[in-house]
């Protein structure tokens, strides 16, 4: 009886927490993408805050140019949504395309897609590789968290090749 006591009391606990924290530390400035190392930096000014290994879309060497090619774009961004009931557990979005990516994309009479999102992990890709992504940012579901607390709608991202 003890037992079940203790694990209501740490269920209601837990459910009282929410999906995240609150965060009450320096601002994120800018978070700054390389790809090539798998890494992800949360910025405060010149400062990181925190840093990330990440997955990327499931082709991920160059720049995003149509919808489903595997890619992540490349270049400057800006957080400009958050999704708290992502089918990828939590999730913030960049505002990919921009212009020029549209123009680029019509060049080949294609799309140029779209929904990139930094996300978490959903139990159905629990075991999937580093890059499975169709060109989204993938870190762990405790990561997600961390981060959907930390960045706000409007913050800069650079995401280098």
């Amino acid at each position: 009886m003890l037992r079940l006591f203790c694990f209501l009391a740490l269920l209601l606990g837990v459910t009282a927490c929410g999906k995240f924290p609150t965060y009450t530390g320096p601002e994120v400035t800018r978070i700054v993408v390389q790809k090539a190392d798998r890494k992800m930096y949360l910025l405060h000014h010149n400062a990181v805050l925190k840093t990330y290994d990440i997955g990327l879309g499931f082709a991920p060497e160059g720049h995003k140019q149509v919808e489903g090619d595997g890619k992540t774009p490349e270049g400057e961004y800006m957080i400009d949504r958050r999704n708290p009931n992502s089918n990828f557990y939590l999730s913030i979005g960049i505002d990919y395309p921009r212009p020029r990516d549209i123009e680029v994309a019509s060049t080949m009479g294609k799309s140029p897609g779209g929904d990139i999102f930094i996300h978490g992990r959903p139990w159905k890709n629990r075991k999937g590789g580093r890059d499975w992504t169709w060109g989204c940012i993938a870190v762990t579901n405790r990561e997600m968290r961390e981060i959907y607390s930390m960045v706000r709608d409007g913050t800069p991202i650079t995401i280098n090749p």
